[in-house]
């Protein structure tokens, strides 16, 4: 919001959580108050998104050889842009420009409060995402230009974010990423023993909020208490005028327990969450920004040992295992698809008992049951839970070697009689 003269000039914007995609829409306002009716020549809006980068190449830059750009001279300002955005839209006068003489083109408003609605589509191909880095930025604004006579051009700014998504179920971010390394601690040779390291993630692609699972092997065959920690490291990288410029800093860190000399430790699923971040920039002609997921053992009075996985941080979260699931249910879905073949489409009942038992098999087997009861409707005279169906026909007769129903046997079979 500016105010000049009477005169207040504002841009309004929705929230939008999240930003912006390439190809979408971005609408809002611009609102004008006057104080008193005023004469006005044009309100114009701009959109407007580009990357920069800018820094003071310090002494000692080295270059200049053959085949190679000459190294600036100290001191020297490096910088580069790029445009990813350049749009212009007239909301109120004519699309020419007047000159400031005369009044043709003059619009009068009556004082009070006018709003100017305005939209536009973002380009189609992807955008860099909006980020402030040290020696940089990537930024996206629409600006409302107010021109009167006899008055000075009025301007406002308001930003709004851009992202471009990062997909972390793609192939190559959901490989696991492994190092193993061995450091011999000592000077000289009065070495005392290797300490070994060795790390692993299950995918290189998580997003913002996520906890990575960190399995590690630690070894410590030397003299000294070591202690293994993990930590996500940023690292913004700026390119301008052939020379670049990297700023490294740690966004995330945990610590393992202390491993005493001999002895061995081992992470199983050590988690480390990933804080509020930009999501990894890869797709900028001057601004890089890489994560990666440091592993590594302090060790006392050596160099530490580290190791570095790949890491990159997405907008889309990974759902692999619930695509696996599915997979793995269509599989045997599949796989047990020739069992509907073979069962026909209205299954038979079972034989009912009554008609494969005798009525004078039946008899030998039914028990007398004494008369019930009766019990009065309001007040039941034994449990609920005692009142059984009675069944109508009771189990087969126990199983038994002897055929009570033998049939004679033919005279046309041999019999044999053993002494």
């Amino acid at each position: 919001m500016e105010a000049a003269g009477g005169v207040v000039l504002q841009v309004g914007l929705p929230p939008r959580e999240g930003g912006y995609c390439g190809g979408e829409a971005v609408s809002g306002w611009v609102g004008l108050q006057l104080d008193v009716p005023s004469p006005l020549r044009a309100l114009r809006l701009r959109a407007a998104g580009q990357a920069s980068a800018a820094w003071k190449e310090a002494a000692g830059g080295g270059g200049g050889g053959r085949g190679e750009p000459a190294a600036p001279h100290p001191g020297t300002r490096l910088q580069a842009h790029a445009v990813y955005l350049d749009l212009r839209q007239t909301l109120l006068g004519k699309e020419e420009a007047r000159s400031q003489e005369g009044d043709e083109g003059l619009i009068l408003l009556e004082a009070g409060k006018h709003e100017f609605p305005f939209s536009f589509q973002l380009p189609q191909q992807p955008l860099a995402t909006s980020f402030t880095g040290k020696y940089g930025s990537i930024q996206y604004f629409v600006e409302a230009i107010l021109e009167r006579p006899m008055a000075s051009t009025q301007s406002v700014k308001r930003e709004f974010q851009v992202i471009s998504h990062i997909d972390v179920n793609s192939p190559l971010l959901l490989t696991p990423a492994r190092q193993c390394q061995e450091k011999m601690v000592g000077c000289w040779f009065f070495t005392s023993g290797p300490v070994s390291l060795s790390a692993k993630i299950e995918r290189k692609g998580y997003c913002n909020g996520e906890a990575i699972p960190i399995y590690a092997e630690i070894e410590n065959c030397s003299s000294r208490l070591i202690v293994p920690k993990a930590a996500i490291f940023q690292t913004q990288t700026y390119l301008a005028s052939g020379k670049t410029k990297t700023f490294r800093q740690m966004v995330a860190n945990v610590r393992g327990n202390h491993v005493a000399s001999g002895s061995t430790d081992t992470w199983n699923g050590k988690t480390l969450k990933i804080p509020p971040v930009t999501p990894s920039i890869l797709d900028c002609c001057i601004i890089r920004v890489d994560y990666s997921l440091a592993v590594y053992i302090h060790i006392p009075g050596a160099k530490k040992l580290m190791l570095e996985l790949p890491l990159v941080i997405g907008t889309i979260p990974c759902t692999a295992f619930a695509s696996r699931n599915s997979s793995l249910v269509s599989q045997f879905s599949v796989d047990m698809s020739w069992l509907a073949l073979t069962m026909p489409e209205h299954p038979e009942a079972p034989p009912n008992y009554a008609d494969i038992v005798s009525e004078e098999e039946f008899s030998r087997h039914v028990t007398a049951y004494p008369a019930p009861v009766d019990c009065d409707e309001q007040q039941l005279c034994c449990p609920l839970f005692a009142y059984i169906q009675e069944f109508r026909f009771q189990p087969p007769p126990l199983y038994s070697e002897i055929d009570p129903h033998p049939t004679e046997v033919e005279d046309s079979q041999p019999v044999s009689i053993m002494a």
